[in-house]
């Protein structure tokens, strides 16, 4: 996945000058998100396994009701939004940072939808399909890239961090009607994700896959994937979990992710050399 997808580089229009394309929004010096390495993968599925067991944390023990955790969380999630949009290039801090806040936000709307109003998972996942198809289609038609290489304005930023909140949201509730309807448990439903993921990644290698398209395919599957894991570390070992909690499994991840942001904030591996170069010119 990491070498297909960095292919579509050369695949996709990256307009340059006035007219060629016409981007969307003020265009900043450089890409705005990560090179799609093992660190990003990694990162991800620990940052959706968080955004599972840190929403059933915070709806249990804040008090708030899911209700209000969800309100305080997407202001966390907006405020550290608006810092990402101001900073002129990627800062793996703020970026993963948003990232982690984001999971928690797609998890909680998919369980308002059904714990407070009552939606099927079979309509709820439906409906974030369709918006998701819908981000993607005007995202397209307006930058005629969808290619995370190329988001270098504001515009394409704008419709990135969208179609990442949709596909939390599609996951998580994807995820559930899975677990639900097949009844498989945590860990063999996590089996089952990590094989989808393999394959596309498969199907990318061998079958000419689309890189975007299956950069896109597995950052959905992961969602689910994240919090199945999550819920078998967390749930008790009468549920078919370990029993560590969420108190304890998040911490544990949240210390993991700092961990390998600090590293990659210093050492700049997911930084592409391009970009590294238009750095030291600065």
């Amino acid at each position: 996945m990491t070498h297909g997808t960095s292919q579509s580089t050369s695949q996709s229009p990256a307009p340059t000058a006035p007219g060629a394309g016409a981007p969307s929004g003020r265009r900043p010096r450089r890409n705005k998100v990560p090179e799609v390495t093992l660190y990003f993968w990694i990162i991800k599925v620990l940052c959706t396994t968080v955004g599972e067991t840190a929403a059933d944390l915070l709806n249990e023990k804040a008090g708030l009701g899911l209700t209000g955790v969800s309100l305080l969380m997407s202001a966390l999630l907006a405020v550290v939004l608006v810092v990402q949009f101001r900073t002129g290039a990627y800062r793996a801090g703020v970026y993963w940072t948003a990232v982690a806040l984001i999971s928690v936000v797609g998890t909680l709307i998919s369980d308002n939808l059904t714990d407070n109003m009552g939606v099927p998972l079979e309509t709820s996942t439906t409906v974030f399909a369709v918006v998701l198809a819908v981000v993607f289609t005007v995202w397209y038609r307006r930058e005629r890239t969808l290619s995370i290489h190329h988001i270098d304005t504001t515009g394409r930023e704008a419709f990135y961090w969208l179609a990442v909140l949709f596909t939390f949201a599609l996951g998580t509730a994807a995820g559930d009607l899975v677990s639900e309807r097949m009844d498989l448990g945590y860990w063999l439903s996590a089996v089952l994700f990590a094989l989808a993921i393999a394959a596309v990644a498969l199907a990318h290698r061998t079958l000419g896959l689309d890189a975007v398209g299956s950069f896109w395919i597995a950052y959905i599957l992961t969602r689910p994937l994240g919090a199945s894991i999550g819920d078998y570390l967390s749930q008790p070992t009468g549920d078919g979990g370990v029993g560590l909690g969420t108190v304890v499994t998040s911490a544990l991840f949240l210390t993991v992710i700092l961990g390998l942001v600090v590293y990659l904030a210093v050492t700049r591996k997911d930084v592409a050399p391009a970009q590294e170069a238009v750095r030291h010119a600065d």
